[in-house]
């Protein structure tokens, strides 16, 4: 696929919130079996939302809390058909950006395990045994920036 434009943006309407949630739901509920309750929770109003936008269609999303002063990255996720072609990285680079600029130094995530050789690449380490969340093995990762 030849990508003319990857455009990671802050949720900053009810559109671009609801194009975050439904890839979210695609990717999570749908795709992983999470139920719906689990993925969109009550979290969700005191966090940053982040959209990606690959030629103006949605393709991922991702979300960031800042909790005991380190960013928390959440619920990072890219459509099928885009995975591969550096939209997960585009949205972490955001984030980390984003949660720079609010002063963060350290940026802390739980890993789905299939998913900790692409968080790794990125500059994250594991600081956890292997845990189940939502009934999939993960590993809490951190990361210095």
């Amino acid at each position: 696929m030849n990508l003319k434009s990857l455009d990671v943006q802050i949720v900053s309407n009810e559109k671009q919130l609801n194009d975050a949630f439904n890839i979210r739901k695609t990717v999570f509920v749908i795709e992983q079996q999470v139920p719906p309750a689990e993925e969109i929770d009550d979290l969700e109003p005191q966090s940053t939302h982040f959209i990606l936008y690959i030629d103006e269609k949605p393709a991922g999303a991702g979300r960031y809390r800042t909790v005991d002063g380190y960013g928390k990255v959440e619920r990072i996720c890219v459509l099928k058909d885009f995975r591969g072609m550096g939209a997960g990285q585009a949205i972490m680079e955001k984030i980390a950006t984003f949660a720079k600029e609010k002063g963060i130094k350290r940026l802390k995530l739980n890993a789905q395990t299939h998913a900790i050789p692409f968080y790794s690449k990125l500059g994250y380490q594991v600081v956890s045994d292997e845990f189940l969340d939502a009934g999939i093995p993960h590993k809490t990762m951190i990361k210095e920036i």
